[in-house]
């Protein structure tokens, strides 16, 4: 291991509460704001309490990153290919070495995208060789991400792809809002002729299981409506009726899943947000994204359902108008990595430490 400057290194926690887990936080694009995010949050006492930071990216441009901005970054690093060190707790870097060309603040590259999907790729490797628990990605940006040679619209569909895994879905977490996307990235003509029944079906299979991953025992599934006013009895449009309505039935009959709805739209994320619900299946991308960014922007996790491993991630993306600048907000990466520590504990000991 080498070091990557000559500031003081991470915090340990020497509580006699066990091992941390160790989360690898992917830096997300360099020309972005992940590097600066990543750098604030691993330096913040409550996440080297909850957790050994790995920071997976580049240890040149996160030291670059740390002298321009005055940001610590004294941290040992491992390169790839070399094992993490077993006996080691605190924050390390692992350096992939993949940025060959200068990267600047807020531009869109080639360079960066694919730099940012070898990071991806990296926490995978890990994970699957079980030197990590879980990860916790900063923002990429797909334009970048496609230019790099990657054609995935998003983290979802990257680590699908990377993991073999049949079914995943993209779910934000924001206080006692859960909210889960039966599609993502497309668009909304194809958003809405994907609100089919056996997809919902799926989706709230897939939610049902990992809630219960989480510690709620017996989650109370709701269904958010396509239409204004849940259809209004097929004047407003027939989705409800005709996929939605079955599909909770089918889950409610054939596989004992308290799953409720269609309910409009307009009401049924703060019902959820009062307790009323412990999810809520949202049918498109911005349904979804609204209430959870006027409840709780900048504090939301974005967590992908149905990986190997736990994976969270930030709810906003590269805000590449204030990247190099250093005035980016942390505490929705602050909020993603701590996450991942507490679902990590509670997949490992195949019981909640508490109910998430």
């Amino acid at each position: 291991m080498t070091d990557a400057s000559t500031q003081p290194a991470g915090l340990a926690r020497e509580d006699g509460a066990g091992r941390r887990p160790r989360i690898g936080i992917t830096m997300g694009d360099p020309a972005g704001i992940g590097p600066e995010v990543v750098l604030k949050a691993v330096a913040e006492r409550e996440v080297l309490e909850a957790c050994a930071p790995i920071i997976i990216g580049d240890a040149q441009l996160l030291a670059h990153t740390a002298r321009t901005l005055d940001l610590q970054c004294g941290y040992e690093i491992v390169r790839r290919g070399e094992h993490l060190p077993e006996a080691w707790d605190e924050t390390l870097i692992y350096h992939l070495d993949n940025i060959n060309a200068s990267i600047e603040p807020g531009v869109e590259s080639g360079v960066a995208g694919r730099a940012s999907g070898e990071y991806i790729e990296a926490a995978v490797e890990l994970c699957a060789a079980g030197e990590l628990d879980a990860i916790s990605t900063a923002p990429i940006n797909k334009r970048a991400l496609f230019l790099g040679g990657y054609s995935f619209p998003g983290h979802t569909e990257f680590l699908a792809r990377l993991t073999g895994a049949e079914d995943c879905a993209m779910a934000f977490v924001a206080d006692n809002l859960r909210i889960v996307l039966i599609s993502t990235h497309v668009p909304l003509s194809e958003a809405i002729r994907l609100v089919e029944k056996d997809r919902i079906v799926r989706v709230m299979r897939l939610t049902d299981r990992e809630l219960k991953r989480w510690g709620i025992a017996r989650p109370r599934i709701a269904v958010a409506a396509l239409n204004p006013h849940g259809g209004e009895g097929g004047l407003f449009g027939i989705e409800e009726s005709a996929e939605i309505i079955p599909a909770v039935e089918a889950c409610r009959e054939g596989d004992r899943i308290d799953a409720t709805g269609p309910f409009s739209a307009d009401t049924v994320f703060l019902r959820a947000s009062r307790g009323e619900f412990d999810a809520v299946i949202s049918c498109y991308h911005d349904q979804a994204m609204i209430p959870v960014k006027c409840l709780s922007f900048g504090e939301a996790v974005n967590v992908t359902l149905g990986l190997p491993f736990i994976r969270t991630s930030v709810d906003h993306g590269t805000a590449f108008d204030i990247a190099g600048r250093g005035v980016a907000g942390h505490s929705s990466m602050v909020a993603a990595i701590k996450l991942a520590a507490r679902l990590s504990r509670a997949d490992e000991s195949g019981k909640a430490v508490e109910a998430i």
